[in-house]
C-alpha cells in the first residue's frame, strides 16, 4: 500500500466530496489504484427498496470513475441531514470506531491510495451517548495526515486558522489547504492565500473553481501527500 489521506474541511459544505472526487480522478486516470473511505454520512435518500443510498460515494464514484463498490465506500450511512452523533440518535446504528477502522483496513488493503473523507468540519461528533468519538479519534486511530478543504471567499481566513491550530493540539498533520470555489483574478481569493499561509505556515497546494473537471496538482505532489 502506498497511503492514505484525509480529507477535512473548514465546515459543511465547504466542497470535500467534490474536491475528493477531483483527487481519486486525477489518481485513477494516472493508472494508480485508487480508493475511498468515508466513516458517516448523514442527509442521504432512499432507494425504491428502502434502503439508503450514500450519497457522497455516490457523487465521488460518478465524478470519478473509480470502480469501488458503494458498500465497502462507508460503514454507516443516515437519512437525516444531521451531524452522525444525532442522527444515530433518531435512527439507531451508532457509530463503532472499530468498525470504522475495519473498514479502512479492508479499504486499504484493496487500494494503493485511500481517500478519507471526514463529516463536516473537523469538530464533528460521530457519537455522543455513552460512549464519545469525534473525528480527530478516528484520525489518529488511522495513523493520518490531513488535506484541508475551504472556501475560497470570505471568513476564510478565521476558518482556516481556527482548525490549524486545533488539527496541530491534537497532534495532527497538515499537510496541505485547497480552495474550493476560486475565481481567477479575485482580489478576495488571492489575498486570503497569503494570508492563510502566512497564519499556518502551510501552503494552497491548489485551486478548485465551480464546474472544475480536474484537479491543477501535480501528480507526484498528490502522491506525496499519501502516507
Amino acid at each position: 500500500m502506498s497511503g492514505a489521506l484525509f480529507l477535512t474541511g473548514t465546515g459543511t459544505d465547504v466542497g470535500k466530496t467534490f474536491v475528493s472526487g477531483l483527487i481519486l480522478k486525477k489518481l485513477r486516470e494516472a493508472g494508480l489504484s485508487a480508493g475511498y473511505y468515508k466513516a458517516a454520512m448523514s442527509g442521504n435518500n432512499r432507494h425504491p427498496d428502502g434502503t439508503l443510498i450514500p450519497g457522497d460515494a455516490l457523487s465521488v464514484k460518478k465524478t470519478s470513475g473509480i470502480p469501488q463498490p458503494l458498500e465497502e465506500m462507508c460503514p454507516f450511512v443516515y437519512e437525516n441531514a444531521l451531524s452522525p452523533h444525532l442522527a444515530a440518535r433518531l435512527e439507531g446504528n451508532p457509530v463503532d470506531q472499530s468498525q470504522v477502522l475495519q473498514g479502512f483496513e479492508q479499504v486499504c488493503r484493496q487500494y494503493d491510495y485511500v481517500t478519507v473523507e471526514g463529516s463536516g468540519g473537523i469538530l464533528c461528533p460521530l457519537r455522543f451517548d455513552e460512549q464519545q468519538l469525534w473525528l480527530p479519534d478516528i484520525i489518529r486511530a488511522c495513523g493520518l495526515g490531513c488535506l484541508l478543504v475551504a472556501d475560497a471567499g470570505l471568513g476564510t481566513i478565521n476558518a482556516v486558522g481556527l482548525t490549524a491550530f486545533y488539527l496541530k493540539t491534537q497532534g495532527i498533520p497538515l499537510k496541505g489547504i485547497i480552495f474550493n470555489r476560486a475565481q481567477p483574478g479575485n482580489l478576495l481569493h488571492r489575498d486570503n492565500i497569503t494570508m492563510c499561509e502566512s497564519l499556518t505556515g502551510v501552503k494552497v497546494l491548489a485551486q478548485v473553481s465551480d464546474g472544475c473537471t480536474s484537479l491543477d496538482m501535480s501528480l507526484e505532489l498528490l502522491q506525496s501527500l499519501y502516507e
